[in-house]
């Protein structure tokens, strides 16, 4: 197993979990946990190792590791006993779990408080009446059969290899508690329009909710209001170029207190001097020049192992001269989209992939010989069962809520290369009534349901010739590059290597994709290229096309030379200009 150099410690990602939505009474529950693997059916009592929380057992950083897999008839339990203190019991207290894969169930000094399905998004439980002063213990039993559920398991595979990668089970996202009063707020949304430099806060809470905001330590705003408010006053935009946030802090005359914070910016879309469709930020023509990003870590699989792991990595894209990273087929937990807001990058967000076991002829050999079905066929998309299909809208709603707030997402995808697709245009629909604030590609890659059905015209070019077709939907090169080159000794296999045009060394690499995105690119713009995603951020197992290895250790392309081809690429794109 390859390593990090990021230290994980005895308590990890043991920072605030929620800084968008931060109360103070707050206890972090990652770290040393009991642990046991028993069959479905069995009661354990008897814990036979301990585990790292939040990192799964199949990865190196939880302790476990080695080739554990867990079997289908399988579950894993983990318990941990803590103290709570009266700041912990103030009325109303919640368990929190950043992710759990893949089915799980919780009880709560012996009690039990419920439990989730799905494994990638984030749930809460309420354990007001179980939690006691003084000793507690918790417990969560989880299966995960992957691929047999039809839910939504990503990128993870039993057979993995090339593009399919190590399943997980288990805790892999920060758990915590939190405790608020019961006269208290439950939820808040935050809604920017930068047009009118506005911004409106709606609450659940029916009584007098305080506002004051923040522009660094001056307070520039203060007021009360019940249930909304909308605030006018010069706000900075945000921008990947401009990242500017306002702090703002809620208050309750119960003595309830939220500390978060805003960017003002809006997405959108428009048509240029030429006729041709364009993604827009801030009323303004924007390329989203980004790279793809998988989140996986050698040494913790979807977990990354600190803070600082997360800050190298995107201050590394923006050094480069990115804007844009694309999450793929997975979501992170909130502190990771906290730092893209900080740092400045927009969010390409996929929701997570699902179904029954993928046809290799349908979602991937028909489609590259220009071949699209539609995605009313269940069966052809391997969609046939109906809980499968609920559980992908229950993901939906869970991705869409939880990460509703955060000011660097731009985009929902929401289903890609046909993998469990089903309904685009019925899901566009109904995501667009939950959120008209941000973009969306339908279908990225393939299967495109036509001009009146998906939103965006979302092209995957690995082998044939990069162009703009004709189309009256903004076109986008949402994956291409992919381009890999070996590094000895930081690779998960030194005999298996998976991408999609090979290098062998710097100088070669380097050369290939200045020639692909000055030569290929760039002339795509004037024609009506709205964005471009390079496949990707880091090697992962034995597809090693990242611009840095999976340990990390190693960065394949120069900073200074890619932010150069990017600096290029942002002055052609400067000279379009709106209708």
């Amino acid at each position: 197993m390859l390593k990090t150099k990021y230290f994980v410690g005895d308590y990890p990602l043991s920072e605030h979990p929620h800084p968008q939505k931060a109360r103070e009474n707050v206890f972090v529950l990652n770290g040393t946990w009991r642990f046991a693997v028993a069959k479905n059916e069995e009661n354990v009592t008897v814990f036979d190792r301990v585990i790292k929380v939040p990192f799964s057992p199949e990865s190196e950083n939880s302790g476990i590791g080695g080739d554990f897999a867990l079997k289908k008839d399988e579950k894993l339990v983990y318990e941990r006993d803590f103290e709570l203190y009266e700041d912990m019991l103030m009325g109303i207290t919640e368990l929190w779990f950043g992710a759990v894969d893949q089915t799980c169930e919780v009880f709560f000094n012996g009690e039990c408080v419920g439990g989730h399905n799905g494994g990638f998004t984030p749930f809460v439980l309420d354990v007001t009446k179980q939690a006691k002063l003084g000793k507690n213990t918790l417990r969560v039993e989880c299966v995960d059969v992957t691929t047999d559920s039809h839910g939504a398991r990503g990128k993870q595979n039993e057979k993995r290899g090339g593009i399919w990668y190590t399943p997980q089970s288990g805790i892999w996202q920060p758990v915590w508690l939190e405790s608020r009063r019961e006269d208290s707020i439950g939820d808040f949304t935050v809604k920017t329009d930068a047009q009118s430099k506005a911004v409106t806060i709606l609450t659940d809470y029916d009584k007098t909710v305080g506002v004051k905001v923040y522009n660094g330590e001056q307070e520039i705003i203060s007021t009360e209001f019940i249930g909304s408010v909308t605030l006018i006053y010069d706000f900075e935009l945000w921008s990947p170029e401009n990242p500017k946030l306002y702090d703002f802090v809620l208050t309750t005359q119960s003595g309830d207190k939220i500390s978060s914070y805003f960017g003002v910016r809006s997405f959108g879309e428009g048509v240029d001097v030429n006729g041709k469709k364009r993604l827009l930020l801030n009323g303004k023509p924007y390329f989203f020049n980004g790279v793809l990003d998988q989140g996986y870590w050698s040494d913790g699989l979807l977990t990354y192992p600190s803070d600082e792991a997360v800050v190298d990595e995107l201050n590394m894209l923006k050094n480069m001269g990115f804007n844009t990273v694309r999450k793929h087929i997975k979501l992170e937990p909130f502190r990771w989209y906290y730092y893209c807001d900080k740092i400045g990058l927009t969010v390409w967000q996929d929701f997570v992939s699902g179904g029954g076991e993928y046809d290799f002829m349908h979602i991937a050999a028909l489609p590259f010989l220009g071949f699209k079905h539609k995605d009313n066929d269940y069966k052809y998309f391997a969609r046939e069962e109906k809980k499968g299909r609920d559980e992908f809208m229950q993901m939906a709603n869970e991705t869409l809520h939880y990460l509703k707030n955060f000011t660097c997402i731009s985009l929902w995808t929401i289903f890609n290369e046909g993998w469990g697709q089903f309904d685009s245009y019925q899901i566009t629909q109904y995501v667009l009534q939950k959120d008209d604030t941000r973009l969306i590609d339908s279908v990225s890659g393939w299967h495109d349901q036509g001009k009146k059905k998906t939103t965006l015209k979302s092209l995957h070019t690995y082998y044939t010739p990069l162009r703009v077709p004709r189309d009256c939907r903004p076109v986008v090169l949402s994956e291409f590059g992919g381009y890999s080159m070996k590094i000895s000794g930081h690779v998960f296999d030194e005999d298996k290597e998976f991408g999609y045009k090979k290098f062998k060394s710097k100088d070669e690499l380097q050369s290939a994709l200045k020639k692909l995105y000055l030569n290929k690119v760039k002339p795509l713009i004037k024609k009506g290229l709205c964005a471009c995603i390079y496949t990707q951020v880091s090697d992962v197992e034995e597809e090693i096309n990242g611009l840095t290895t999976y340990d990390r250790a190693v960065q394949k392309v120069d900073t200074d030379f890619m932010r150069a081809i990017n600096a290029e690429l942002a002055t052609e794109s400067s000279q379009v200009e709106l209708k």
